[in-house]
């Protein structure tokens, strides 16, 4: 059947079938804090009840900010910054990021973010499986 979806997730939770057509807008979307530190407006994923195996969402580290290094147990996260300037670390290595820049996290890969002091770095984050606060590994000691 067109447009039908599986009654369960690809991580084996039940879900309810996704059905008609549902828009979000970004400004519109509370925001929460993540366990990195990172300000987040999910606009599709298992919280929201508009997807099933994945979420998008629009993060924000505040101007000179930082996230906590963290990795996820299972998802695989790709980002695409937006706005501002800082720095990503994957592992060991370091580099510039920016608006057009895209990279992709693999499952178990420590990562972390640094904004510029200008201006706030924002980016799409989409997560496969979606984001869970249980996924969340935290490696960076919490003073």
């Amino acid at each position: 059947m067109p447009g039908a979806t599986s009654p369960r997730s690809a991580t084996g939770v039940p879900f309810r079938s996704l059905t008609g057509v549902r828009i979000d807008n970004l400004h519109r979307v509370e925001p929460f804090t993540t366990l990195d530190g990172s300000e987040i407006r999910e606009l599709a994923g298992q919280a929201s009840g508009n997807a099933l195996n994945q979420s998008l969402a629009e993060a924000t580290v505040s101007p000179g900010g930082e996230t906590i290094e963290h990795f996820h147990r299972v998802t695989e996260e790709i980002y695409l910054f937006t706005h501002g300037e800082g720095r990503m670390r994957l592992g060991e290595e370091e580099r510039p990021v920016g608006p057009g820049d895209a990279v992709v996290i693999a499952p178990g890969l420590r990562h972390k973010l640094w904004s510029g002091e200008a201006e706030p770095l924002r980016l799409l984050c989409c997560c496969a499986p979606a984001y869970s606060h249980e996924d969340t590994v935290i490696t960076e000691p919490q003073g």
